[in-house]
């Protein structure tokens, strides 16, 4: 789950991290008055779910009120386009009023699960203001690492590793420590699978500022978090991702053009990863799970189907727990409902696989069957290169 930059600034706040006073606003008026009790010069920052908005225009200086207002109106409404929006862009419907600050220099400071060593990794660089990825790409020495035992927590030390490695001034130190503490202890308490600063600014006055804050939260943990919901900005999430929820469903959508119906995350990557292996392009994945009823099948065929860019449908089922006739009722009542009108590709393996098969044939509907998982993969690519 995402929160905006000002939620994110907001809950770290109560943690002790230092960050810059700020106001939000949905209209130019709104904007002018915010700038006006924030006093000097201001930054105006659109808030949407995503990264690089300022390369697109999303992040402007205001030295008056007046300026502010202007740069707000032109900001609300605008489809803002960065590298992780993809070519048709985000609608802004509101932006943070930040007061300025005397910027000296920009850090990167970053928390996030490492799978290889199961701990949360704090990752601190000097190259603050990049994107991260890029800095990991190209100079990945610039990047200082170290590990949080889980037994033990944050340690002070290790706050002071990272400021030498940073080579911040003795008498920053103790205040990097403080900060670095805060943002963990923001990190576990609040169940983050994510947590950037970027940049992390030193000022002239020698204080240490969250300038940005990019916060996830881990949805496994949400149960313990109900006034997250709260937070949530379903304007900014996909709605074939919401729908899916509300069916206990799991869907990812992707760029790709062959939508996927699968049980289990281990199938579903390897789905994904045969469908690129003949050349195809996956839209989403959308996982029904071990035991969805036909009613369940039925609502995540719709939820595939209503996606545009999807021009064919691979369904690839391992039935043990999960039938394959209850995924084979829900695929055509669905299929029947709607109207199916791209090429459907079906590989059904395990429980009930035969009578599964067999409501298939006799649904009447242009079904290709397939046994193998590759076959099923170079069918589906087939089908839309229209072989």
């Amino acid at each position: 789950m995402k929160i905006h930059e000002y939620q994110g600034k907001q809950l770290l706040k109560k943690y002790g991290v230092p960050v810059p006073e700020g106001q939000l606003a949905v209209s130019g008026d709104e904007a002018m008055e915010a700038a006006k009790r924030l006093g000097g010069v201001t930054v105006v920052k659109a808030q949407i779910h995503a990264g690089g908005r300022g390369k697109g225009g999303g992040v402007k200086v205001a030295k008056t009120p007046e300026e502010a207002r202007t740069h707000a109106q032109q900001i609300i409404g605008m489809m803002l386009k960065t590298h992780q929006t993809g070519p048709e862009g985000q609608e802004v419907k509101k932006v943070w009023i930040e007061k300025g600050c005397n910027i000296e220099k920009e850090f990167y400071l970053g928390m996030v699960l490492d799978r290889a060593s199961s701990r949360v990794t704090v990752m601190a660089s000097t190259e603050g203001g990049m994107e991260i990825e890029e800095v990991a790409a190209k100079t990945p020495e610039k990047i200082l690492k170290v590990a949080i035992d889980p037994a033990v927590g944050f340690q002070a030390f290790q706050g002071r590793q990272l400021a030498f490695g940073l080579g911040l001034p003795a008498a920053l130190t103790n205040k990097f420590v403080k900060f670095a503490s805060a943002l963990s202890k923001a990190f576990m308490e609040a169940d983050c699978s994510l947590l950037e600063i970027n940049p992390l600014v030193v000022t002239k006055e020698g204080d240490l500022l969250a300038l940005d804050a990019k916060i996830n939260f881990d949805d496994n943990a949400l149960f313990r978090h109900p006034d997250y919901e709260d937070l949530r900005d379903l304007a900014e999430e996909n709605p074939n991702e919401i729908e899916a929820k509300k069916f206990d469903l799991s869907y990812i959508s992707l760029d790709g053009n062959i939508g996927c119906m699968v049980n289990g995350a281990g199938l579903a990557m390897a789905t994904m990863d045969i469908i690129k292996l003949f050349g195809g392009e996956p839209a989403n994945v959308l996982d029904v799970g071990g035991g969805a009823t036909a009613e369940k099948v039925t609502a995540a065929f719709k939820i595939i189907l209503s996606d545009p860019s999807v021009k064919a449908i691979l369904v690839n089922i391992f039935g043990v727990i999960m039938k394959c006739d209850v995924i084979a009722t829900g695929v055509v009542a669905a299929a029947k409902e709607i109207g199916l009108k791209v090429p459907l590709v079906v590989r059904l393996l395990g429980t009930n696989m035969d009578l599964g098969k067999k409501i298939l044939a006799d649904s009447g509907l242009p079904i290709i069957s397939a046994d193998r998982m590759d076959e099923a993969a170079e069918k589906v690519v087939k089908a839309i290169q229209g072989k």
